[in-house]
């Protein structure tokens, strides 16, 4: 039996694009509504809800377990169009099911 919850969070970045692997200081905690069952594989999909700056957002997830995830938004970083990471701010919305 699969479980489902949803939520919206509303981010911005104030901070440069995260470069180093597992530094989360400038991500933001997101606890579920009701905790999954113990022992779970949760898996989160998030997307942006709203347009509000003219760069395209970028959404970073990381610990994601039974009972939340950790959240950072910053502005895409690939190719030719660096980004300083900055971004204003915008609602995402996720939805979280077991596996």
């Amino acid at each position: 039996m699969s479980f489902i919850q949803t939520g919206k969070i509303d981010l911005r970045s104030d901070d440069p694009i995260e470069t180093s692997g597992g530094n989360t200081s400038t991500f933001t905690r997101v606890t579920f509504p009701s905790p999954f069952p113990s022992g779970s594989n949760v898996v989160v999909f998030p997307l942006t809800q709203t347009f509000n700056g003219p760069e395209t957002p970028g959404i970073r997830l990381h610990d994601v377990t039974d009972t939340g995830f950790l959240i950072r938004l910053n502005e895409v970083y690939a190719g030719a169009a660096k980004s300083d990471g900055k971004h204003t701010t915008e609602t995402i919305g996720w939805l979280a099911a077991t596996v």
